[in-house]
């Protein structure tokens, strides 16, 4: 997952390959809670793993469920008629599928529990479910403002006598989530009676109670509804743990795919993206994502819990939908909106302005920064295309903390005009989908030139690796530390009981070629095998001399520090990253240093690890090198005719590291965000 301040996508223009989905935000959350209110054990299979449920799962634990987790399966031992843990303080994030469920499952359980978020949790209404809870009985108090959390639940002698005797009525128009949280809770009081709730006004997002009605199903709760108006629990419910239960991707999540193969254009001979994990006999109702993407355009194939879409009509076609239907879905097709011949028009969908954020208003902001015309309404968004490729605007997309936002925008990545688009705060996608971007890469196509990457060269002992190696996490990107490659591969040679000699020279070529090398911050792994320490010996640099001097394998590896150049884009560090490797990058930093200052910052990292040395040798020893490197006949060490100097003697390591980041934002076309 990304956990940077922003992260750039370079301008997209294909898809190929397959996807798998994370497990469903909607179900996880629903079948967590489902498995802590009943009796037995419940084993829940592909739970979705992000904040969400992180909360829930926390939550349940303080309230006294034995919580095992076991990778992808969660063991869950449900409180069964017990009470639950009190008194009690929950955090729930800004999950409003942990929130308004376990209000209503709190207030009629007993306790006293006090129930927050973060801020904008607090700006969530959840006025019109208290109001039903109190019509019962229930004892709830707003700890800020009125109709919002935090709330505290105030039962610390037992939940008091329930008025059942009339329908229980909640609106339906504000938050299906309200509906949900009561048709949960209430079979905890039909012992004795059936239990009707009465919907008020038209009921928002059927698919998401479809899916609670089949989730109560399969915990032994059999709910009658009259067209979603008026549902009864029968007398007698109670919940039963179903033993295992498998959680389905998430249909929402499967929306960017959809879209993003309705957009871009097939590669390597292959057509389109196929999405796993979900298929058009999915119980939840953003599955009809799926029609409202072939109306535009795509086209789409399905099979048993997959679907593959490729692209069709082109440009997209607008339409104008009543998005009732796919409430979280239809924020994608606001985005797929910018790629079609015409106006599109999304309606009743007030319920975006009460999510984790105004997302009508943030959708309108964030369209118009990259060239669309749009006119928002209280319950409806107009969206019109830049009206040709060069209309289109680069542009810094603000994400409102709303994992939506940010993933919905990154198909502008997919822009005819080739601009790429900056993601602030990528991490919000953690909510329902941590490997989002990650897995957009992996399906993903781009020509290998606008992949960006920063190079960082410089003399031994510079801190170029270090400061590369900063720079690479904070921008997100991948990093090559090219003066492991030679190390890397002489040990590769020696295990492979390859002699480094001209006579195992295409042999070590070819071992070089397909080195399976990957970096971390400041470790060195050859496949699974963290060869950080094995490649710094004495032994290793002298053979990573005698590597060096075989023409071919210099070649192979030339060829493998390429390979490194992957989406979102690759800082580099070495000797010759700007002027052999990757002349065409558009930052080059030479970084250097005066040789006492290296001398003595090596000085200092040798008596850390215990090796007596001192600076007068090591001076001396630099000095020599630097001569060394300037005269190789081959990549001698020197800047790049375009590169910027930093001289680093007197920068502590963060001061270089944002001097280099100053000089990549100037060269990036992004306009300084204004929040509308």
């Amino acid at each position: 997952m990304y956990r940077t301040a922003f992260l750039d996508l370079p301008p997209l223009h294909a898809v190929a390959g397959e996807v798998q989905l994370p497990g469903s935000k909607s179900i996880s959350n629903r079948v967590l809670l489902l498995a802590a209110l009943s009796a037995g054990r419940t084993t829940v299979h592909d739970l979705l793993a992000s904040d969400d449920t992180r909360v829930m799962l926390d939550a349940l634990r303080q309230l006294g469920c034995t919580v095992e987790e076991d990778g992808a399966q969660v063991h869950i031992t449900g409180l069964g008629g017990r009470a639950p843990h009190s008194p009690a303080q929950l955090f729930l994030g800004n999950a409003g599928t942990a929130m308004r469920p376990l209000t209503a499952a709190l207030a009629l359980l007993g306790g006293a529990f006090e129930l927050s978020g973060i801020a904008r949790m607090h700006e969530r209404p959840i006025g019109d479910l208290v109001d039903a809870l109190r019509q019962l009985g229930c004892q709830i108090d707003y700890l800020g403002n009125e109709g919002y959390p935090p709330l505290r639940i105030a039962h610390a002698g037992g939940v008091p006598p329930l008025k059942l005797d009339a329908p229980i009525r909640v609106r339906g128009d504000v938050s299906s989530q309200f509906l949900t949280a009561l048709l949960m809770a209430l079979p905890l009081a039909s012992a004795q009676q059936d239990v009707v709730i009465e919907v008020v006004g038209e009921l928002i997002s059927k698919p998401y109670i479809h899916i609670t009605l089949r989730l109560l199903e399969r915990f032994g709760i059999a709910v009658v509804h009259d067209q979603w108006q008026r549902f009864t629990i029968p007398a007698g419910s109670r919940y039963q743990s179903p033993g295992d239960i498998h959680v389905e991707a998430d249909a929402s999540s499967a929306s960017y795919f959809i879209a993003a193969g309705a957009i871009a254009a097939g590669a390597n001979g292959q057509n389109g993206v196929k999405i796993l994990g979900v298929g058009l006999d999915s119980i939840q109702g953003d599955i009809r994502f799926v029609e409202a993407a072939q109306a535009m355009g795509a086209q789409v194939t399905s099979g048993p819990n997959w679907l593959e879409v490729s692209r069709g009509a082109w440009p997209l076609r607008a339409i104008e939908l009543d998005c009732n239907h796919i409430p979280d879905a239809a924020m994608t097709l606001a985005v797929m909106a910018l790629y079609a011949q015409g106006t599109t028009v999304l309606r009743n969908i007030a319920s975006w302005r009460v999510k984790e954020t105004d997302r009508i208003a943030a959708m309108a902001t964030e369209l118009r920064k990259l060239g669309a015309s749009v006119e928002e309404g209280p319950d409806f968004i107009r969206v019109t295309p830049p009206a040709s490729p060069t209309h289109w605007k680069a542009a810094s997309i603000h994400t409102y903390d709303d994992h939506r936002v940010a993933m919905c925008f990154s198909l502008a990545s997919f822009n005819p005009a080739g601009l790429p688009v900056r993601i602030e705060d990528p991490q919000c996608v953690a909510k329902t989908f941590p490997d989002y971007f990650e897995a957009l890469f992996s399906v993903a196509q781009v020509a290998p030139e606008h992949i960006p990457v920063l190079c960082i060269d410089g003399p031994t002992a510079s801190g170029k690796g270090t400061v590369a190696a900063e720079v690479a996490q904070r921008l997100g990107y991948g990093f090559l530390d090219s003066g492991a490659m030679y190390r890397i591969t002489a040990l590769a040679a020696k295990r492979a009981g390859l002699a480094i000699d001209a006579a195992h020279e295409a042999a070590i070529a070819a071992l070089a070629r397909q080195l399976p090398v990957h970096f971390e911050g400041s470790q060195v792994w050859l496949g699974g095998d963290d060869v950080t320490e094995a490649i710094r010996t004495e032994e290793a640099g002298m053979n990573a001399s005698r590597v060096s001097a075989l023409p071919a394998v210099r070649e192979a590896l030339v060829h493998l520090q390429h390979s490194f150049r992957r989406l979102p884009g690759l800082v580099a560090d070495g000797r010759d990253m700007g002027t052999v490797i990757f002349p065409g990058a558009p930052l080059k930093v030479f970084l250097t240093a005066s040789v006492e200052c290296r001398a003595q910052r090596r000085h200092k990292q040798l008596i850390s690890k215990g090796i007596d040395t001192t600076i007068d040798s090591l001076r001396a020893d630099l000095q020599a090198r630097d001569a060394r490197d300037m005269s190789r006949s081959v990549a001698p060490l020197k800047p790049a005719q375009d590169a910027l100097v930093l001289d680093s003697s007197h920068l502590t390591v963060e001061q270089a590291v944002d001097q280099v980041l100053v000089w990549w934002q100037e060269r990036q076309p992004f306009v300084p965000r204004t929040q509308g």
